[in-house]
Formats: C-alpha cells, structure tokens, sequence
C-alpha cells in the first residue's frame, strides 16, 4: 500500500509541474481556447491526410486495373 500512494504523490506532483495549454483565471470555454484551436487543426489535418491516402490509393488502383487488362 506504501508503493501505491507513493505512486500517486509522485504523480501527483508531476502534474502540478505540467504547463497546461489554458489559462487558468479564464472561466468556461475561453478556458480552452488554446485546446480547441489545436484540435480542430489536428482534425483538419487528419481529414486532409486522409483525403490524400484515399486519392492515391484510388487512382493506383484504377491504374493497375487498367494495366493487368
């Protein structure tokens, strides 16, 4: 049981040294701001990249289709 709350105060402690990505004397989602732009960039990324793979993955296809005919 020692090893445990020694665990968790180490962890603990950690936390409190993080910088978090908001300010904490914002209240509500103005909080978040910072949080909530990043992620919307990662979606916007991840739609893009995705987009990307489908594209080429398509017209590869399509082109060894063509090819093995």
């Amino acid at each position: 049981m020692t090893r445990i709350r020694k665990y968790w105060s180490e962890v603990w402690l950690e936390l409190r040294k993080a910088t978090w990505p908001w300010d904490p004397k914002e209240k509500g989602f103005a909080k978040y701001k910072e949080l909530i732009d990043s992620t919307i960039v990662v979606f916007i990324a991840m739609l893009l990249l995705g987009a990307f793979v489908s594209f080429f993955d398509f017209t590869l296809r399509r082109t060894f289709e063509f090819l093995v005919r």
